[in-house]
């Protein structure tokens, strides 16, 4: 039952929202996090990469607590683990770091204990854990997902990303809680506006499914939660308003922020755009790292065992 080799497993990063699709649409991108776990004699955890400091390396870790919950909802006796961690995703970015870390300890510790669980009661308990289903999805299954959550089970459709389809990402060099992102949005939200959304987010999924690039920049706008998240992000009004100018097929914030995700055509030269949003926010005397960043049309994977985590730290430390 259990793999005593260990296991190691490959989880990529996420955007969630598109825009209109607020806590139902997301996307898998490639950044990723891995996880290497193995049964042990007691709790040890290593983590590595600049993003994880000050994470707890002790059993309060969110990974490990994980892990433990899997082995309680397959009904086998918990047993100490060690692992290890490595992450290129930033933290607090709005790019699904913790969604990344939730579906690595479900994973990991699954394939450790031989998959009892399937891919739907995992995302069901990833999404118990988030409390909405769409960073946690397309960490889970990749490509891009559409998902609704009813409390207890998780109904979704999984969508191929065009082959052309890329995006630009713009990071900001700060942190911004989700908590206090969504601290900012309005507890209701008159017809007009719900109206809004459900119209460009029908639509996003529409032009998604079916290659109509020319329709993006339409279907991402929302007037939901980008709005009230603007100040808290400066340059970010103006981006919105202007990157189609400069290249963008639709832009959106990326999950709660601070990120902006553009949606690009890849045969294009996505230069103009980049320097669009590096002046914009540089204007607004804000670090950023603007770059090309592609769908990820796979999901959570276990690629290899415990052992080959090192050959990834040591590619890792020579990049």
């Amino acid at each position: 039952m259990w793999r005593e080799e260990g296991v190691l497993v490959r989880v990529p990063a996420s955007t969630a929202n598109l825009g209109p699709g607020f806590d139902t649409l997301g996307m898998a991108l490639q950044l990723h996090l891995w996880v290497s776990m193995k049964p042990a004699d007691q709790a040890i955890i290593r983590l590595h990469g600049s993003d994880l400091e000050g994470v707890p390396t002790d059993e309060s870790n969110l990974i490990y607590r994980i892990a433990q919950s899997v082995f309680d909802e397959a009904g086998i006796d918990r047993r100490p683990i060690e692992m290890e961690v490595y992450s290129e995703i930033p933290l607090t970015r709005g790019l699904g770091s913790s969604a990344s870390a939730i579906i690595g300890g479900l994973v990991a510790a699954n394939q450790l204990i031989g998959e009892p669980l399937d891919a739907g009661r995992l995302y069901d308990m990833a999404t118990a854990i988030e409390r909405h289903p769409d960073n946690v999805g397309a960490s889970l299954i990749g490509g891009i997902v559409a998902a609704a959550w009813d409390g207890e089970h998780t109904t979704y459709a999984r969508v191929e990303p065009d082959r052309y389809l890329s995006t630009v990402v713009a990071i900001p060099q700060f942190q911004l809680e989700t908590k206090q992102a969504r601290g900012v949005l309005p507890s209701q939200v008159d017809m007009a506006k719900a109206v809004f959304n459900i119209s460009r987010s029908s639509l996003l999924v529409a032009a998604l499914s079916s290659g109509r690039y020319d329709i993006l920049s339409e279907a991402m706008k929302d007037c939901l939660h980008q709005p009230y998240r603007a100040p808290m992000i400066p340059g970010m009004t103006h981006i919105l308003e202007h990157a189609v100018q400069h290249g963008a097929l639709g832009v959106a914030l990326s999950g709660a922020g601070p990120t902006l995700l553009a949606f690009i055509d890849k045969r294009s030269d996505s230069q103009e755009l980049i320097s669009f949003m590096r002046d914009t926010f540089s204007e607004h005397r804000i670090d950023v790292v603007v770059k090309e960043l592609e769908p990820s049309h796979e999901g959570a994977v276990c690629i290899g065992t415990w052992s080959d985590m090192e050959s990834i730290l040591s590619a890792r430390m020579l990049e």
